[in-house]
């Protein structure tokens, strides 16, 4: 006779949208969910009313998630999510010492480059794997997030990897595999740096950008100088032509506000570093400068520096 495997519990690092997000659909698969955040708000939100979705159609849904607040908290995990702020990474990295299992697998869909080296020097090569996740997600409220359009988890190969792609398709994830993700990565780069920085200095949200002539020219460059940063490599893109693509997606997602926009309003740190700054650095050692990028990455830090 057989009997059904229990689903393995995973461990969300993030209170965020992304968060939220995945805990809420991982959780109405079956899965226990543990959510590790220092947002304390949302963890009383969370530990009360469960993760909760308000999907483009008017459904909202809720569901149960354990909550911890420090890794002792947390119970050693075989599999971890990291959703996180890229500046966080550094912290994670210590929490998932304490808390990931010695034959465990810590999966990064964060944004902007070096994540995953961060996470690797903490926990070796062999724990921790990269992918990119694609969705329109913005916080409500602390444990509720809003959800436009179907996400999209892209993920790069690990031999240890495939329980937790299962657990994502299990969850309505639309989950793909690449052998080198390296170009979605960079694919998703070239968008945020074409819309994050630019959105929100001049404070609209993503459809602003194409109204202004200005404004519209600076969001084409930056993405066609993450593309040429990419060739310079190697990296081919999910798509032929940058600029085009980061328009497609200012148009499609027009009334959103990014989260950079998000972050300067509530005056959070932001991402900049390892979007436009990560791509300045690298284009600098590999010989293709992106000056438009470097200056989105300083007047970013200057504004965050005097708000």
């Amino acid at each position: 006779m057989s009997t059904k495997s229990t689903p393995s519990p995973l461990l969300i690092f993030g209170t965020g949208a992304l968060g939220t997000l995945f805990a809420a659909r991982l959780s109405a698969a079956g899965y226990p969910v543990t959510v590790l955040g220092t947002w304390p708000e949302a963890l009383e939100a969370l530990a009360a009313r469960g993760a909760r979705v308000r999907w483009p159609d008017g459904r909202e849904e809720a569901h149960p998630v354990a909550v911890a607040a420090s890794p002792a908290e947390a119970a050693p995990a075989r599999y971890a999510i990291v959703l996180v702020k890229s500046w966080q990474t550094p912290r994670v990295a210590r929490w998932l010492q304490q808390t990931l299992a010695a034959d465990g697998l810590a999966l990064t869909l964060q944004n902007g480059l070096g994540n995953d080296e961060v996470l690797a020097e903490a926990l070796g090569h062999a724990r921790v794997a990269a992918g990119v996740t694609i969705v329109g997600a913005t916080v409500v409220a602390p444990g509720v997030v809003r959800v436009s359009g179907n996400p999209v988890v892209t993920l790069g190969e690990h031999p240890r990897l495939a329980p937790l792609q299962q657990a994502l398709a299990a969850a309505g994830f639309e989950v793909e595999a690449r052998a080198d993700v390296r170009g979605v990565i960079w694919g998703k780069l070239a968008i945020n740096a074409g819309l994050n920085p630019l959105t929100a200095l001049l404070g609209v949200p993503n459809g602003g950008l194409l109204e202004d002539p200005a404004a519209r020219l600076f969001m084409r460059r930056a993405a066609q100088e993450v593309a040429a940063v990419a060739a310079a490599q190697g990296i081919t893109l999910p798509y032929d032509d940058a600029a085009a693509a980061v328009e497609d997606i200012a148009r499609r997602t027009a009334p959103n506000l990014s989260s950079m926009l998000q972050d300067l309003r509530r005056g959070a740190p932001t991402e900049i570093d390892a979007i436009c700054g990560a791509v300045a650095r690298r284009g600098r050692e590999v010989g293709a400068p992106a000056p438009l990028n470097e200056a989105l990455w300083a007047m970013i830090r200057e504004r965050v520096a005097k708000p």
